[in-house]
């Protein structure tokens, strides 16, 4: 063997090794992680994280539907995303014998996810919260001395959006979200596929439409609040106070509170699932143990400011963090909350259908 050839296969032999680094590819929602548990997780298993970002559920379906994402950690929200994972087959079960921390998460809330889930079988909790509005107090009482801040009336009575107009109104883009607390707010259960309540949450947006200034992603709606643009939008509880957040950490006194309607808010929740056909599913059962880790998913909701579902984390969040209700909502607030279902496809075709039409205004 000559010289050279020895040391072509010396190159050969050793490239491999850089190469075959193991790589897990993570699929989240934007700004909803901490670069430090990545950064951990990476350190502590030689595992190299690919991580790509989605701003509504829309996006993440639209992903998995097509198969082979190349994903080995997804984080689809309860319902109707998670559930319809999991009844199509997309997800792979959990081996909690592989998820030592499993036993981390509080059995209330892994009982509230087993409608989606039954037996939690395929998901654990990251993070969870509820849809209501953001508000600029200030700005309202200026033009609306007598709104409602507790009440969806505020934006979903034309009398009342057409008033505070002025100063802002948006809400997020993701009618899968949006349209059971509609239908809540007109008094008709959020589950309903009845054709009747669909056409009247239709006729509600589209009688607000003229005075919504913008129907965007909620990571649009964070930065946009925490810049002073909007005055009342309604969105998830965590953009809400990510924007406050944002907006003291420059200077600025934002005024911005959350506000979960009287009439109730939704909850969701966010889990961490394994697409049936992951490349890497061993790192992903890592990856999901070590989020599950009390100070590891603490550093996540002391960042992006959405509670999580280990109790035993408790001790390791900000005091401010710890007692914000924003954060973590009173039990009453949680009494009057309610959860979702995912929609029969007929009735998700409607839904569909609507929400398009209302952002387009007609």
């Amino acid at each position: 063997m000559t010289l050279l050839r020895a040391l072509i296969l010396l190159l050969a032999l050793a490239a491999p090794a850089a190469a075959q680094q193991p790589v897990l590819n993570v699929y989240n929602w934007t700004d909803y992680i901490d670069p430090q548990a990545i950064e951990g997780f990476q350190r502590e298993t030689g595992i190299r994280v690919r991580y790509d970002v989605f701003d509504s559920l829309e996006t993440l379906e639209g992903k998995l539907s097509a198969g082979r994402s190349g994903y080995d950690v997804i984080v689809p929200t309860s319902e109707p995303s998670f559930a319809r994972l999991a009844r199509a087959g997309a997800l792979r079960p959990l081996d909690r014998a592989a998820i030592p921390n499993w036993g981390n998460q509080d059995p209330a809330l892994l009982a509230q996810v087993a409608s989606s889930d039954p037996g939690n079988r395929f998901g654990a909790i990251y993070l969870w919260g509820t849809i209501g509005m953001g508000l600029r107090a200030d700005r309202i009482r200026a033009l609306a001395p007598d709104a409602p801040l507790d009440s969806l009336d505020l934006i979903l009575k034309p009398e009342n959006a057409a008033r505070i107009a002025r100063c802002g109104i948006a809400i997020m883009d993701s009618g899968i979200d949006i349209i059971p607390s509609v239908l809540r707010w007109l008094g008709k259960d959020p589950n309903s596929a009845d054709a009747a309540d669909q056409r009247a949450a239709e006729a509600a947006l589209l009688a607000i439409r003229p005075h919504v200034r913008a129907i965007i992603p909620s990571s649009a709606i964070t930065d946009a609040l925490a810049q002073g643009e909007y005055c009342a939008v309604l969105t998830y509880s965590g953009d809400v106070v990510q924007a406050r957040a944002r907006a003291e950490a420059a200077g600025r006194d934002s005024g911005l509170t959350y506000a979960q309607p009287r009439q109730g808010a939704q909850v969701w929740f966010d889990m961490l699932a394994i697409p049936a056909d992951a490349p890497n599913p061993e790192a992903a059962q890592r990856f999901i143990d070590y989020m599950l880790r009390p100070e590891v998913i603490a550093g996540v909701t002391n960042l992006v400011r959405y509670p999580n579902a280990v109790p035993a984390s408790r001790q390791h969040l900000r005091p401010e963090v710890a007692a914000d209700p924003n954060v973590y909502p009173s039990p009453e607030a949680v009494a009057r909350a309610f959860t979702v279902a995912a929609p029969g496809p007929a009735a998700e075709r409607a839904r569909a259908r609507s929400w398009s039409r209302f952002k387009a205004g007609r």
